[in-house]
């Protein structure tokens, strides 16, 4: 059958069965399977002072800053975020403290010249804290780092409604933030219970209307299909509840069951669980109802308007994606603060320490606290090219990969280009032109057409059988 490339993912059922087995999501590559303590303070600092330097164009690297707040009142059953329960919310000016020295550390290392293009707030729950001291938190960013009022800047917080009422939401736009990501997850009453996630539909979707009235320029709304008894029916009621209130994104996440990995799964009751046919059910409502709704999948998890800037960065070949998904801003270097946080500077990734005790005594010890990373080869830097342009734009040109790195594509990626002839038959991607193009019926399996262009995906796979996957299934 031809297959379309109007930008729609095309739903094939055997397809996704076939091609759903473990595999990377490419936030980073290498992924952070692969960062090491051999990585540490002293390589970070190297590659942070070295990515002030000009590129080829004589322009400084504009600045991208992710802050980590991994405090939530109560847990949520189905995540696996790095996060703190607690009620005690003095537990966040001790945070804060830390998070204040570690913002005037990194902020010595990068050049003062360097705007902040992009800023985002992720948790946890970033709106644990309160609007003091979030204003006082980017109060303490300004100082050490180049923040900006400008039109096209991208601030964005991600908010659990629950947390907040209108009025705050306009605070928040007050402070300078004009994105924000609201988790839903799913409306129905019964999911919600099964998950210890029960929030309002009538209070979330007056937020996503206020959000508009003063003046935040992007919602994204989050949604999670394959939750313990959810069903067809219940999920479309929630699917046309998001529709009718026209967020500019909406992120459609696949529950991951690993309860060996992430404890608060085990508090999920076995027989809530659906099956695996049901789970793909919803995947198929969901794509049909946000394509017949006018949203354009992006990618991943990700659906967007027509209109909003991931839509546009897609079809101009300058989408790019990190650890929050996928972002306009490709040029920048991304710092992260708190605990847990990732910064991909230059070439090198590198990862503060993920609990709250090593973080504080890094941070009290007068130094950073960064525990691990990766510096990336020559070889590690051109195969994240290849994949991000697969992930990002669907379609990558031999040529440019050629020009950018110096190589003959088809020589040195042989044996890759091989591994690809299964997807070709399956009509999940084409090879034309001197170039590979994803399909409509690859758009949901990006990742399997990745994964032949990962060198260190066969070591950090199961090795036995049995063996725990180190990654969540591809749909």
């Amino acid at each position: 059958m031809q297959v379309p490339d109007d930008g729609r993912a095309v739903f094939d059922a055997g397809l996704i069965q076939r091609y759903d087995r473990p595999g990377p999501r490419y936030t980073s590559y290498p992924t952070a399977v692969q960062f090491h303590p051999g990585f540490g303070v002293d390589e970070y600092v190297a590659a942070a002072r070295a990515s002030n330097a000009p590129g080829r164009d004589g322009v400084v690297r504009p600045l991208s800053l992710y802050v980590h707040v991994p405090f939530c009142a109560s847990p949520c059953f189905y995540c696996g975020c790095n996060k703190v329960i607690t009620r005690d919310h003095s537990k966040a000016a001790l945070y804060l403290d830390r998070l204040y020295r570690e913002i005037e550390r990194q902020g010595a290392l990068y050049d003062k010249s360097r705007p902040v293009n992009q800023l985002h707030f992720g948790g946890g729950t970033p709106t644990f804290l309160s609007t003091r001291q979030i204003a006082e938190l980017l109060e303490k960013m300004r100082r050490h780092f180049a923040l900006t009022n400008a039109p096209d800047r991208e601030y964005s917080i991600e908010i659990d409604p629950r947390t907040i009422d209108l009025d705050r939401l306009e605070e928040l736009s007050k402070l300078g933030f004009n994105r924000v990501s609201l988790g839903v997850q799913d409306f129905d009453a019964a999911v919600q219970v099964a998950v210890n996630r029960v929030q309002s539909c009538e209070g979330t979707l007056a937020l996503i209307s206020r959000a508009r009235e003063v003046g935040i320029e992007s919602v994204s709304v989050d949604l999670i299909y394959g939750l313990p008894k959810q069903n067809r029916t219940t999920f479309a009621r929630t699917l046309d509840l998001v529709i009718d209130a026209r967020p500019d994104r909406i992120a459609t996440y696949s529950y991951a069951h690993l309860p060996h990995l992430f404890k608060p799964q085990r508090q999920i009751r076995t027989a809530d669980l659906i099956s695996a046919a049901e789970k793909l059910g919803l995947l198929e409502l969901t794509v049909q109802k946000l394509s017949d709704a006018g949203y354009v999948y992006v990618g991943m998890d990700h659906f967007a308007l027509p209109t909003d800037e991931l839509v546009r960065a897609q079809r101009a070949g300058t989408l790019h994606r990190n650890f929050q998904g996928y972002s306009t801003q490709a040029e920048c270097d991304l710092v992260a603060f708190g605990v847990s946080s990732i910064s991909k500077v230059g070439d090198a990734y590198a990862q503060n320490a993920k609990t709250l005790n090593d973080y504080y005594a890094a941070i009290d010890a007068g130094g950073l606290a960064v525990r691990r990373g990766v510096q990336l080869t020559r070889d590690d830097r051109i195969r994240r090219d290849v994949i991000q342009r697969l992930m990002c734009a669907t379609r990558l040109s031999f040529e440019e990969v050629e020009a950018e790195h110096g190589i003959v594509f088809e020589e040195y990626f042989l044996g890759e280009l091989e591994q690809l002839r299964p997807l070709e038959a399956d009509g999940l991607v084409r090879n034309e032109d001197r170039g590979l193009v994803v399909t409509g019926r690859g758009r949901l399996l990006m990742r399997n057409v990745a994964m032949p262009f990962d060198a260190h995906l066969p070591e950090a796979q199961p090795v036995a059988p049995g063996e725990t996957p180190r990654f969540s299934r591809a749909v």
